[in-house]
């Protein structure tokens, strides 16, 4: 494993950032970590990083322990901050050489063909750049070194929709090559696009971590009927309403479609959309008062067994 992260806890004074936290994340792998402000992301990151130490439990990064085995780490690792900040004095030309000397390797071929994919000129100082560039200029410096693993937060910040699918093809090629994507984003069309797997973290506590099909899967269908006047009797077993009037049903369904198109049918509908839930739909759904997530195939809540962590 790449990354690999067992009963992970990071406390600062009487507050958790992160409690009893598992990952394991495989060679190749585009992965995706969601979860709002405060949720814990940060605090998994900066212990990944070597940057804090964690109260218990390990965490490894290429088989070498995160702590004790900090410096190493970074040498193995490529990565763009959340926040940001560059020197004002610096150039992309200066900043290649400077951050080279410090991993001992010459950044600056590879650097220009970074620069040239997402069109930066790299002679402009920080100071003179607009949010846009110096997130360019972030990004190739934590992609030049080639690293074995990208760690990845809020990366296209600032970027227009053009540089956005740029940088998404050129991580799908880093996978494709055996590096790993850590990807964390507030932006989950962009994961749901380029992730294959996702963790969702809330509270400091992993709440899911499957690949999207899975946990679509598991989710049930989103349901939209549009009735041309209002249906006899009550919703089927496994249809479960948030909006209900005499023209419009939505809610989600858990149970065999075919059952379900055979009840709406008989009751002469409109309109009828059935579907998947997209990814921001499934992170809505963990965020429930709830505190078990979202309901499984058949309605109920998922045992340990059948989604990885759910509800720890």
């Amino acid at each position: 494993m790449v990354i690999s992260v067992e009963n992970l806890t990071r406390a600062y004074g009487s507050r958790r950032g992160v409690e009893n936290v598992d990952l394991s994340i495989p060679r190749g792998s585009l992965y995706g970590f969601l979860g709002p402000n405060g949720a814990g992301k940060t605090t998994t990151i900066r212990v990944l990083l070597g940057f804090l130490r964690p109260t218990c439990g390990k965490a490894l990064v290429m088989g070498m322990d995160c702590w004790s085995d900090s410096r190493r780490v970074k040498h193995q690792v490529g990565y763009i901050p959340g926040d940001l900040r560059l020197y004002p004095w610096l150039t992309g030309h200066l900043a290649l050489s400077l951050f080279g000397s410090i991993r001992g390797m010459d950044l600056r071929g590879r650097g220009r063909d970074l620069a040239e994919m997402f069109d930066l000129d790299l002679s402009v100082k920080v100071r003179r750049m607009s949010r846009g560039m110096r997130q360019k200029l972030g990004l190739i410096l934590s992609l030049a070194p080639d690293p074995a693993l990208l760690i990845l937060d809020e990366p296209t910040s600032g970027l227009d929709p053009l540089m956005q699918d740029r940088l998404q093809d050129h991580l799908r090629s880093v996978a494709r090559s055996g590096r790993t994507v850590f990807f964390s984003s507030h932006t989950l069309g962009e994961v749901e696009r380029l992730c294959e797997r996702v963790a969702i973290v809330r509270n400091g506590r992993i709440v899911a971590d499957d690949t999207l099909e899975a946990l679509r899967r598991r989710a049930g269908h989103e349901v939209e009927i549009l009735w041309r006047g209002p249906p006899s009797g009550d919703p089927p077993a496994g249809l479960r309403l948030d909006e209900r009037t005499d023209a419009a049903w939505k809610g989600m369904y858990h149970g065999p479609v075919s059952v379900l198109l055979t009840w709406i049918a008989a009751r002469g509908p409109e309109d009828v959309v059935i579907k998947r839930p997209d990814l921001e739909t499934l992170f809505r759904s963990y965020y429930q008062t709830d505190e078990r997530g979202p309901t499984d195939e058949r309605g109920g809540h998922p045992s340990p067994g059948q989604d990885d962590r759910l509800g720890m």
